[in-house]
């Protein structure tokens, strides 16, 4: 154990003594230890903290890396009173506020090409790649949750995929459909015979057998879409991480047009998700103009019931 990582062990522990929320601390902060002893660094420099907070597995059009940096920044503060040496980074050097950026809803068409596209790469990426979506867009999951999954993380007798230390620290239980089962057994099945000594615990794998990574998944992910012609004149390229937003928006969708009561199940969908607020979940009704139209609509009635 390191002397970085015994003082944001201290860190942690005093932050919490206040009272502060620091899920998404927990989870990084010893990234950002790691990192600094990787580099042989005593303490935090401005370079350092920039470096992790904007490294290689960072999507730029996402709030990780002013995350990463806020993080880096309340750390080295605290540094600052036990090393001199420690450089405290300035406020905004990664700007935090973004401009929203309205999701890609893909067809049920488009994910078919998509994984058909797929299907025409070498082996193990063929297998990898149209798995990896398919699993996507049936459950909602993050990508970096999908990558993360290691081979005794799905419970093939109850159909149930654990999530662990995901976003804000939670780890939780997806179950998945019997026809999703079916096609993560057939990777299994696929992938074991491609890479059948590696060594690696995790369940998707790259064409040399080892842990696939964000930046792979994402540019591959980007050619298919090209191949494939989806999105082509959109006024927002589609990105990989848009099929959650398609899996909520077509969950809430199907709730809406079956007359289901969509305020008492919704908070089961903000579990399934991950999502730390319920609150979080209804940010999707503004994601297709049909739903927000749904939305309002069965408001309205509410509200005419409501006054009669």
């Amino acid at each position: 154990m390191s002397a970085l990582a015994d003082a944001a062990r201290e860190y942690l522990r005093l932050r919490n003594s206040l009272g502060h929320d620091l899920a998404e601390y927990h989870r990084l902060l010893p990234r950002f230890v790691a990192f600094l002893d990787a580099e042989g660094l005593p303490t935090v420099t401005v370079a350092a903290a920039l470096a992790w907070a904007q490294g290689p597995d960072v999507d730029p059009t996402t709030s990780i890396a002013p995350r990463r940096m806020t993080i880096a920044r309340g750390f080295a503060c605290y540094l600052a009173g036990i090393d001199e040496r420690t450089e405290v980074p300035p406020p905004g050097l990664i700007a935090g506020r973004r401009r929203w950026r309205p999701p890609f809803i893909y067809s049920p068409g488009d994910i078919t090409a998509l994984m058909a596209q797929a299907r025409r790469l070498k082996p193990m990426p063929a297998a990898t790649h149209e798995t990896l979506i398919g699993l996507l867009a049936a459950t909602g999951m993050r990508v970096g949750e999908a990558i993360r999954l290691d081979r005794g993380d799905i419970d093939w007798a109850e159909g149930v995929l654990t999530i662990r230390e995901s976003k804000f620290g939670k780890t939780r239980m997806v179950p998945v459909l019997d026809s999703t089962l079916t096609a993560l057994e057939h990777y299994a099945r696929t992938r074991n015979q491609l890479c059948p000594h590696t060594a690696a615990e995790s369940f998707f794998v790259s064409m040399t057998g080892t842990r696939l990574i964000y930046r792979i998944a994402q540019q591959n992910f980007r050619r298919l879409c090209d191949r494939a012609g989806i999105g082509a004149g959109a006024e927002h390229s589609p990105r990989i991480h848009d099929l959650r937003h398609t899996f909520v928006v077509r969950t809430l969708l199907g709730w809406y047009q079956a007359g289901e009561d969509v305020e008492t199940r919704q908070p089961t969908l903000s579990t399934y998700l991950g999502h730390r607020d319920p609150r979080s979940t209804y940010w999707y009704l503004s994601a297709a103009p049909e739903l927000l139209a749904l939305a309002a609509g069965r408001l309205e009635l509410s509200r005419r019931v409501i006054t009669r």
